[in-house]
């Protein structure tokens, strides 16, 4: 579940960006970046950014045990993830009736 949601989100991404090079990247960006970031903020807001970042949010999901230590459950996660897939979707395919329209 979380691969595809991933290739959703990038899915979606690739259709607003339409180029290879620079859709690669923002969704490497975005999957990487926020968890580093994390790392360089104070804890309140360091469990906040790791709520929201989809990489961290979705991976959640493979957490069998110390699922209280994780800064989000897993099914919230997952859910956490599938919204970013399908706010990328949306907006992919908004720009796309919006450009080849």
């Amino acid at each position: 579940m979380y691969l595809g949601l991933i290739a959703l989100l990038s899915f979606g991404i690739g259709a607003l960006v339409r180029d290879t090079a620079v859709s690669t990247g923002t969704v490497l960006g975005l999957l990487y970046l926020p968890p580093l970031l994390a790392q360089l903020v104070p804890s309140p807001w360091r469990r906040h950014i790791e709520q929201i970042a989809p990489m961290t949010a979705g991976l959640a999901i493979e957490a069998t045990r110390n699922v209280r230590a994780l800064p989000i459950s897993p099914w919230a996660g997952l859910g956490v993830l599938a919204a970013w897939a399908a706010g990328s979707l949306l907006a992919g395919l908004a720009v796309l009736n919006a450009r080849d329209a």
